[in-house]
């Protein structure tokens, strides 16, 4: 891999002035942020409708695209939304995403709907016909009094809701291709995300419940899960239909074809969220209440990633192979020819063999001081105990009491490692503890909300990290 450089950024996250970051201003002015401090990469987290909870990985379609990141000012300049409607969404605090004002939004969203061209989308909807079920999807939801679509009886759908529906994928779609052609214009790519998994009431199984292991009241028979791990004593019950891979094979894997085509509409590259499960995923029966009694099941293997390769062609696409892995896992990334993930906050874990420590990094892998599920570097560093704090601060070489020198070492010598491409949170970047952790998994309470403003971004020293990428041959220039 070419060596270079990226930060780890949610859109939600970025800076704004209406409850949430944007496809707008603050996008643009991030991505010039990157380019000035030497980055390359921009990542980001899946861009689908989140759920209740607010979890981007847990969506109603594979396919739709979140109504909250739609640029509000850009509305205002189309003649969609008033002056009084955008004034009326200002928020209260610039550092956390205000999910309840976030909820209101949809009036807003429903006005301007009614103000625009409808017939300006049916391009859109006819190259993306999943995108055009979501709609279907959600109408007929609405219509149902939102209830799962297994307890379905009226057949109308909601013509409001519809429109609603058409007009958010269709603006998002717009607004984020903008984004996306100017950050390549500054030398910026930009790698997205794909949740291995979908939710039962989503538009994907109700178009194609064939293809997910249901009975024949259309519920699944068993769910989604990891085993007991790192994060949980219990492992994660994540609860998602499973995969029928025999049926899907039977169309060369197609949906997951047009999922892949879609992002990489999107990306110039995307990371494979819980690779692991293509080899073997986890299985737990419908009943369970933990995941502590599920069973690893073989997964379709190189059969579907011959079919993501045909549709990816030469896109950068990453296998999260994190969690419990075996030999049969690291044999199928290494066939894959995917890059991998190193996580530093892992490397202290085991021993000297460890994967994620800097020293056993190879050049085709992508390494993080942590991800989105992980603690803020600095937060880890605090609470790890006594012991391997030591640990950590004498396998970086230091024995000083200035954590942030020794910080600066870490961050550097991350960037001098042999992996191709090291990227750092935004939290990293900025030296952030704990409390602007994005996600604790298995936690339902204070995730994604962090966000960070213009004028934290501009405390940030550019000037450092572009002579360290270019020190260590990872600028983007």
């Amino acid at each position: 891999m070419k060596r270079s450089s990226g930060v780890l950024l949610h859109i939600s996250s970025l800076p704004g002035n209406y409850g949430s970051g944007s496809l707008g201003k603050s996008a643009k002015e991030f991505i010039d942020f990157l380019s000035d401090a030497g980055f390359s990469y921009w990542q980001v987290l899946p861009f689908c409708l989140p759920d209740e909870f607010n979890s981007p990985y847990k969506s109603y379609s594979a396919f739709s695209l979140n109504p909250f990141f739609i640029d509000l000012p850009l509305l205002f300049e189309e003649g969609l939304i008033t002056k009084e409607e955008l004034e009326q969404e200002k928020q209260d605090s610039p550092y956390l995403c205000e999910f309840n004002r976030l909820e209101q939004r949809i009036g807003t969203l429903k006005k301007a709907s009614l103000r625009f061209d409808v017939t300006k989308s049916n391009s859109f909807f006819k190259a993306h016909p999943h995108s055009e079920k979501y709609c279907e999807f959600m109408a007929r939801r609405k219509a149902n009094g939102k209830k799962p679509w297994q307890e379905w009886t009226v057949e109308d759908i909601d013509e409001e809701e519809y429109r609603l529906r058409k007009f958010t994928e269709y603006t998002f779609f717009k607004q984020w291709l903008e984004i996306k052609e100017y950050a390549n214009s500054k030398g910026i790519k930009i790698i997205g995300d794909v949740p291995i998994y979908v939710s039962l009431d989503s538009a994907d199984v109700w178009e194609s419940p064939n293809l997910f292991l249901l009975d024949k009241r259309h519920q699944p028979t068993s769910v989604a899960g990891v085993p007991p791990d790192y994060f949980s004593e219990d492992g994660q019950l994540w609860g998602n239909p499973l995969y029928n891979w025999r049926e899907m094979k039977k169309d060369s894997f197609k949906w997951w074809r047009d999922r892949i085509e879609f992002m990489c509409e999107l990306f110039d590259g995307v990371r494979i969220d819980h690779f692991r499960g293509l080899e073997s995923f986890f299985s737990v029966p419908a009943k369970e209440t933990t995941a502590k009694n599920g069973k690893w099941v073989k997964g379709p293997g190189m059969a579907l990633i011959r079919e993501i390769k045909k549709v990816a062609g030469d896109k950068l696409i990453i296998a999260e192979d994190l969690g419990d892995i075996t030999t049969e896992v690291e044999r199928l990334v290494e066939n894959s020819s995917f890059p991998g993930m190193r996580v530093l906050q892992f490397g202290f874990l085991g021993d000297s063999d460890s994967p994620h420590l800097p020293h056993n990094y190879k050049n085709h892998s992508i390494a993080y001081t942590g991800t989105h599920d992980n603690n803020t570097l600095l937060g880890y560093v605090w609470e790890l105990s006594e012991e391997k704090r030591k640990a950590l601060l004498d396998y970086f070489g230091y024995t000083g009491q200035n954590w942030d020198e020794c910080y600066d070492t870490v961050l550097r010598q991350m960037l001098a490692s042999s992996a191709g491409l090291v990227i750092f949170p935004i939290q990293d970047v900025l030296k952030y503890g704990s409390d602007t952790r994005l996600n604790t998994p298995g936690s339902c309470e204070k995730n994604w909300a962090f966000r960070v403003t213009k004028e934290q971004l501009d405390s940030v020293d550019t000037n450092k990290f572009r002579y360290w990428n270019i020190l260590y041959s990872r600028a983007s220039f």
